[in-house]
């Protein structure tokens, strides 16, 4: 998926601002060009390790949502360009897949050092690529050096080799292998352009894979500055390609000659992607969209769960897969937490600058943008109310939108089913806990689900009864998610397969079970018959049983 072209539009005025239109704090860092934070020179060496071996796929461009400047020009790695990176990945796996796990390990703890050493700049590319906050952009810095210090440190544990349980107790020695995939393709989107990447391509080297990877061409910086930090910890060049380039050019062409193909992006993408990979008879993992909701229980903490609410509709402008688009509140509790939700989002500023001024910032491209206006103004038009926000704000900067919550919204409006993607949620009330959930489950979708309550065992059991791959409770989605050591992933149309823990790993080998036999084969001992030693055989069975065992 590639971000469309961004129309400057009407450029910026103060880079903090509040809803309501007042201006924000003067000391906010003016954002007056890009290149005051990404110089030429580091843009220049980025561009030039775009995988291109020979073939002619023309040029293709990013630009930045804050300002519609041109961040680069790249070049488009055609389809050729995607076969030689792959040609090119295998040679190198063959000898990474060879070295021991604790070189691979050390060097993805020297990388968590650099990801570390380098945040500010970071922060500024992921800003500058993305339009996001800097507060959100720090998210995607504390998650990828988390996932990439939890797999330095756990991979052993979870792909090393592993005694298993013989067919004959003592006689038979049997040991599970994790052989790599081989060349993994990675397909990243614009949205999360470095903690995405990290929790897809650190486990898939760890577990001795080279990788080819595509970033959306509007964040294509930060996957490239990403694996230059990587090379410079040691890893070897040639192991891990990027290619840029369109969509549905380059993307058919990653899944055309990977092993194994890790996707994230939309669930009609989803669909192209799996169906390709079934044709091939490899394997996928795909996380894509999502519709979740937020339970507001009677026994809630209002206050908590306001702030809640608003970190979980408004990160990212919205743009987060498992961010927060629907909540439902208990009627004894929901005029308050209205309220009070109400008077915190009208509150929010909107802004441009490269510090932590702003509470939220830009969309990312005219597709979400139009996207969020479409939602809005269906929902306005079929009678929903908008309770706060409901504008553009192009006099901050191109894309920007406020941050909106909508009432009254019925199953006949688009933004009821349909994933918006951006800074609006829609507020419901309901009377029991059977009901919040029925509604909560109400979508083809199931990634992610809040819930806030001060009962930790009717949260226990409620949570087990939402079709979601995560629930949060007394949070909206930071403690699953940056819980790195469990599964992180989609049910219905949000996915197949997980990231992060044991399973974000283990996808990207193969089990192999290598059986020793000693001593006795597994057949007739000693001239036995074999009537006699099939009744051995069953007796044997019996016996396990008995001993319980496995």
């Amino acid at each position: 998926m590639t971000a469309d072209t961004i129309d400057p539009g009407n450029g910026i005025s103060e880079d903090a601002q509040d809803v309501s239109g007042g201006a924000g704090p003067q000391q906010a860092t003016r954002l007056d060009s890009i290149h005051s934070r990404l110089s030429a020179d580091l843009v220049e060496r980025l561009v030039g390790k775009v995988a291109i071996h020979g073939a002619v796929g023309g040029r293709t461009q990013s630009y930045s949502p804050l300002t519609g400047e041109l961040i680069a020009d790249f070049p488009a790695s055609a389809p050729q360009d995607v076969r030689a990176a792959f040609a090119k990945a295998r040679v190198a796996q063959q000898a990474w897949g060879q070295t021991h796990l604790a070189h691979r390990t050390k060097v993805a703890r020297r990388l968590h050092d650099l990801l570390l050493e380098r945040s500010d700049q970071l922060l500024d590319m992921v800003q500058i690529e993305t339009g996001k906050a800097r507060k959100h952009a720090l998210d995607e810095v504390l998650s990828a050096a988390a996932a990439t210090r939890h797999y330095a440190y756990a991979s052993r544990s979870y792909i090393r080799s592993k005694r298993r349980r013989g067919v004959l107790p003592v006689l038979t020695k049997v040991t599970e292998n994790r052989i790599p995939k081989g060349v993994v393709g990675i397909i990243t989107p614009w949205n999360y352009p470095l903690a995405l990447a990290v929790s897809d391509v650190i486990p898939a080297l760890i577990a001795g894979n080279a990788v080819v990877h595509k970033p959306d061409t509007q964040t294509a910086l930060t996957g490239l500055r990403l694996r230059e930090l990587a090379v410079q910890a040691g890893l070897p060049e040639d192991l891990w390609q990027v290619v840029v380039g369109d969509g549905p050019v380059v993307g058919p062409a990653v899944v055309e000659n990977a092993d194994y193909v890790a996707f994230t992006g939309s669930t009609t993408t989803g669909r192209t992607v799996a169906q390709a990979a079934a044709s091939r008879l490899i394997g996928c993992s795909l996380e894509l969209g999502g519709k979740n909701a937020m339970l507001v229980l009677d026994d809630a903490d209002i206050e908590k769960s306001v702030s809640g609410a608003l970190r979980g509709c408004f990160s990212s402008a919205g743009q987060l897969c498992i961010s927060i688009e629907r909540i439902y509140v208990h009627y004894t509790k929901y005029d308050e937490f209205l309220s009070r939700f109400l008077t915190e989002v009208r509150a929010m500023r909107l802004g441009s600058g490269l510090d932590y001024t702003a509470d939220m910032g830009s969309l990312t491209n005219t597709k979400q943008l139009e996207n969020v206006t479409l939602h809005v103004e269906d929902a306005k038009a079929k009678g929903a109310k908008v309770l706060s926000g409901g504008r553009r704000r192009a006099e901050i900067g191109p894309l920007f939108y406020e941050p909106t919550v909508l009432g009254d919204v019925k199953d006949t409006m688009r933004v009821y089913g349909e994933e918006t993607f951006g800074p609006v949620v829609s507020v419901y009330s309901f009377k029991n806990e059977g009901e919040a959930i029925a509604d909560a489950n109400n979508t083809p979708y199931g990634l992610n689900a809040s819930m806030w309550t001060r009962d930790h065992k009717r949260a226990r059991e409620i949570a087990r009864k939402l079709h979601a791959g995560t629930v949060n409770v007394n949070e909206a989605y930071a403690a699953a998610w940056g819980s790195v050591d469990s599964p992180m992933g989609g049910m219905g149309q949000s996915g197949v397969g997980r990231r992060h823990g044991a399973e974000g790993i283990l996808r990207f080998t193969e089990a192999q079970t290598a059986a020793r036999q000693r001593l006795l084969p597994i057949a007739p001992w000693f001239g036995m018959s074999e009537e006699r030693w099939g009744s051995l055989m069953l007796r044997s069975l019996k016996l396990l049983k008995t001993l319980r065992m496995k």
